[in-house]
């Protein structure tokens, strides 16, 4: 069994979690076990756990982002140790690309990073579609050093090359344009439904675990309608109500409405944002009108993690400021 060491920035813990979910087959099969910073105990030393296990993995996670460049303790310390092992060949070193940065310069830059061509993780049209690929390569690296039962990934297999091709140059801009179906589209838009949900209960639960001072309240009205507060010392500082409204008609894509107190739960006919299903030819994205903003913010084409983030950002400003 090889240990993997996921060595990440807290901002992108989310991702972090999403790749874990990917790897869970790999684990309940007994390939790996999987540890990160999150499964030390209380009164543990933090330094030791995180020394010790980095020491003893067998593949190390680098999940790139410009929080990871930027965090010291990720860069110095995890990131400087990783290299070493890698080239002491002791350990295989993967960097994950989970957000845009500029990462080709860093020391691990020389390494074949993951996603394929070192696309984002983000720009994917949805986070299942990238994480298929990096488990891909996971799989491959963990055969390489000796796990000779990990099964192929179908991801895989479509891209490795046929007897007698793998010499050929190619070229990497084999994309073509496609029309999208409304089935495509509004299967599309649930999902991104979903997700946001899904990210707002979370981000709640987190939200409060933090904070002692803070109660929050996320509540499902019904399929396509959620609400999310969170309380201060027991006085409501957010909230707001966000719905699924189809593709078409007034309140198009998924809507999002500050306040979304009780009484008005059900009352789709105003709204502050909401995120219509665009494409640029080859995959599905969620654009926001820009209502929220002014204006600004409309010529963006979010992910299901961008448009969560996005929102969530407009819900929780009023904590920050």
């Amino acid at each position: 069994m090889a240990k993997v060491f996921f060595s990440y920035s807290h901002r992108d813990e989310s991702l972090r979690d999403e790749i874990e979910k990917h790897l869970s087959i790999l684990r309940r099969q007994g390939f790996i076990e999987t540890w990160h910073d999150r499964r030390i105990g209380a009164g543990a030393e933090l330094e030791h756990e995180i020394s010790q296990n980095l020491e003893t993995a067998e593949v190390i996670l680098l999940l790139v982002s410009s929080d990871f460049l930027a965090s010291d303790y990720c860069y110095d310390i995890e990131m400087k140790r990783a290299m070493e092992r890698h080239a002491a060949g002791e350990a295989r070193v993967i960097p994950v690309i989970l957000r845009p940065c500029d990462w080709h310069d860093a020391p691990f830059g020389k390494l074949l990073a993951t996603p394929p061509d070192g696309k984002p993780v983000t720009r994917f049209p949805t986070l299942d579609d990238a994480f298929v690929l990096v488990v891909a390569d996971i799989k491959q690296a963990l055969r390489q050093l000796g796990q000779a039962k990990v099964p192929p990934s179908a991801a895989m297999d479509e891209a490795q090359p046929t007897l007698g091709e793998a010499t050929k140059p190619r070229s990497s801009n084999l994309r073509i344009r496609k029309k999208f179906s409304d089935r495509e589209l509004d299967k599309f838009l649930a999902e991104s439904y979903e997700f946001i949900a899904n990210f707002f209960a979370g981000s709640l639960q987190e939200l409060e675990r933090r904070n002692p001072d803070i109660e929050t309240d996320f509540r499902r009205i019904d399929a396509n309608h959620f609400t999310a507060r969170v309380y201060l010392n027991g006085k409501q500082e957010c909230g707001c109500k966000i719905w699924l409204g189809g593709r078409r008609g007034f309140v198009g894509g998924i809507a999002y409405r500050e306040n979304g107190s009780l009484h008005d739960v059900l009352d789709d006919n105003s709204f502050n944002e909401s995120m219509s299903v665009e494409n640029d030819g080859y995959a599905l994205f969620l654009k926001p009108l820009g209502m929220a903003h002014m204006g600004r913010g409309g010529e963006q084409m979010l992910t299901q993690e961008g448009a969560a983030e996005y929102l969530w950002g407009l819900f929780i400003v009023s904590l920050q400021r």
